[in-house]
């Protein structure tokens, strides 16, 4: 009964969303204000309504309810509570319902936090919002229902993908679907905009906001799938250029330079087509993941289907909403012209190198996953483009990006002097020599990784505390005044810094030892001592698991025991590996047991991770710098946006 209420509630909230999407458009085109109006309470139904379903299917999964397919299909009763609950979105069907209901909770919030918005523009915002939500209810419903019984319920489910029932996995899809479907308010803030053909420093006030919230959610789902990989998989890498990873890095690249551009039409309403543009691709590369992830054109851990037939469906989405928008962003281009005037040494010529910057190196990931799809459907014959290439294409723009941030951040608007900028930014740019002459003096070999990667992190660290110190005056008593926007991308830049230090040191500088060890061996790895005291069989609550014990010491010092295991999980009779990792500020010590040898030891691989957290710990910051913003004042009073115009006016 609870099931069918779910599918009800679904069948519901497509009729809302159709209303939503329909009525308050025409309402805006002939100036009707209830028609206008209809449009908050229609899009806080269409939440209300997709929660209960949500909730309907979560109570399936948490009572183990295998009447219900999807239930069946992707839970067991001996499972976790945790993964019972996670797995209502580790399945193709789940993760969609659970999209939808983000897309509507960015709708309602809209609907609720809009006052300031112009009622024309709330009302066009909120009905593009709904026409993605009934694309996506349709598709549910038609190709993808979540709510199927069978006819003979079994007395057991098959159980949860292994390699999910982790707790980095649990939250790692909300984030990276708040983060992916949240770019959604800022298309239709820009599909809204070119209806209106008004593009102003409002407008920008009012898309930021969102965009900064899409961008921070995206930065923490990035970062625990990062996470997950390094822990779970138990290969020692933290990304892999993964055709899923880069359909989640596209987005977020472009999101960054988004919020950087909106700032230029903000405070000079300039770029104004450009940000459009940005906005309009960022979703459309949402979309473009959610297609690589759905549609079975890739094999990934990560992939949730293999049904071209849903790969066809969003295929047709996304060309129904991108194509439309870039067609309507063609009509109305002309009208996005701009008087403003501004030398390349300004901060508004900072702020497009860094849009190209990442924009092209979005292109480069783009071309480099999707390559291999269009070489096979061409020539029939599969390529593989990997991690050489990435790290190749990809890196130069990372670099000259992190050497232009500091500089564009103190360079005032319209009119710099590059020497007066450079003058200021002194302190840094001797502090990271001083970091990359460190670095080259004790690494071994001399890497260039190592000492680029780590003195452009010192400069972008050192860079935001110039921009800071600036911004205050030179006096310390001035800081905590400041707005929360000038911390928040002080923060967020000295948290990529953070993260590119962190990188390019354990790429350098991480030693690895794999052998075959019996119990009582000892293994030297970097000046630790690893002794393998004991391989025990150890039952899990679903699984079974060989686990290692493992004393690690550092100059007859103990540094701590650790447990690696290989677990079996008899259901769907698929073993994972979960490492044991001795987590520092400097370096992690990381040890994985594998296959038991015919000679009677084990393959254990040994690994020094220099500064490995740091990678994170910059992530953390840079969502951090995203939340301080978000702290800002003049985003919630928007004291720009009231500036309203009795009629819409072309941009100029």
């Amino acid at each position: 009964m609870i099931a069918e209420l779910g599918h009800f509630a679904l069948v519901l909230s497509l009729g809302v969303a159709l209303f939503q999407m329909i009525v308050p458009m025409i309402g805006a085109s002939r100036d009707r204000a209830a028609w206008m109006d209809s449009a908050r309470p229609a899009a806080m139904a269409q939440f209300g309504l997709l929660g209960i379903a949500f909730a309907a299917l979560t109570v399936a999964f948490v009572t183990s309810d295998f009447s219900v397919a999807l239930v069946y299909e992707n839970s067991h009763s001996a499972k976790p509570m945790l993964y019972k609950v996670s797995g209502v979105w580790g399945n193709h069907e789940g993760s969609m319902l659970l999209w939808v209901l983000i897309l509507a909770l960015f709708g309602a919030a809209a609907a609720v936090f809009g006052d300031n918005l112009p009622p024309r523009l709330r009302a066009r915002v909120l009905s593009v919002q709904a026409a993605i939500g009934a694309a996506f209810l349709a598709f549910i419903l038609l190709t993808s229902n979540p709510f199927l019984r069978l006819d003979v319920p079994p007395f057991d489910g098959r159980d949860l993908n292994p390699l999910l029932q982790d707790p980095g996995l649990a939250f790692h899809p909300p984030f990276l679907y708040l983060g992916y479907v949240g770019l959604s308010m800022s298309f239709s803030f820009a599909v809204a905009a070119l209806i209106e053909g008004r593009v102003d420093a409002a407008w920008a006030r009012w898309v930021r906001p969102w965009t900064l919230a899409a961008w921070m959610f995206l930065t923490i789902g990035i970062a625990l799938g990062s996470w997950w990989a390094y822990y779970e998989l138990g290969w020692g890498g933290f990304w892999f250029w993964d055709p899923v990873e880069n359909a989640s890095f596209m987005p977020w690249l472009l999101a960054g330079a988004l919020l950087h551009s909106a700032v230029v039409v903000e405070k000079r309403e300039t770029l104004k087509a450009w940000t459009i543009l940005l906005a309009i691709m960022a979703f459309g590369l949402s979309l473009v993941g959610t297609f690589i992830v759905r549609s079975g054109v890739i094999t990934s851990v990560h992939s949730f289907a293999s049904d071209p037939t849903r790969g066809v469906f969003i295929l047709g989405i996304l060309t129904l909403f991108v194509g439309g928008a870039l067609t309507l962003f063609a009509a109305r281009a002309g009208a996005m012209t701009t008087r403003a005037v501004f030398s390349p040494v300004s901060r508004e010529g900072a702020l497009l190198l860094n849009n190209l910057l990442l924009a092209v190196a979005a292109f480069v990931v783009f071309v480099g996953t999707l390559w291999p799809l269009v070489a096979e459907f061409a020539t029939g014959r599969k390529l593989s483009v990997g991690p050489p290439f990435f790290e190749k294409a990809f890196t130069p723009f990372m670099i000259a990006l992190a050497l232009a941030l500091p500089i564009g951040s103190i360079l005032p608007w319209k009119r710099g002097r590059a020497g007066r900028a450079m003058a200021a930014l002194r302190p840094a740019a001797f502090l990271a020599l001083a970091v990359a002459g460190l670095v080259f003096a004790v690494s071994t070999g001399h890497s260039a990784l190592a000492v680029v990667g780590a003195g452009l992190g010192a400069w972008l660290v050192a860079g935001s505390g110039v921009d800071l110190w600036q911004r205050a005056g030179g006096r310390a008593a001035r800081l905590t005044r400041l707005p929360g926007a000038d911390w928040g991308r002080a923060v967020a830049h000295a948290g990529l810094g953070v993260t590119f230090i962190g990188i390019s040191l354990l790429m350098a500088w991480q030693v690895e030892d794999i052998r075959v060890a019996q119990v009582g061996d000892r293994l030297r790895i970097a000046g630790y001592d690893v002794t393998l005291q004991d391989v025990a069989e150890v039952q899990g609550p679903n699984y079974v698991s060989t686990t290692a014990t493992m004393l690690v010491e550092r100059a007859g010092r103990r540094v701590g025991v650790l447990h690696p295991e290989k677990r079996v999980y008899p259901v769907q009779a698929m073993p994972t590996t979960e490492a044991a990792i001795s987590s520092g500020v400097f370096r992690d010590i990381y040890l994985v047991i594998g296959d038991r040898q015919q000679g009677g030891g084990w393959a254990i691989r040994s690994y020094v991770k220099p500064f490995a957290a740091w990678i994170w710990v910059g992530c953390g910051l840079m969502a951090l710098g995203g939340l301080l913003s978000l702290t800002d004042r003049r985003y919630r009073v928007a004291a720009t946006a009231r500036r309203r115009a009795s009629a819409p006016v072309p941009a100029e």
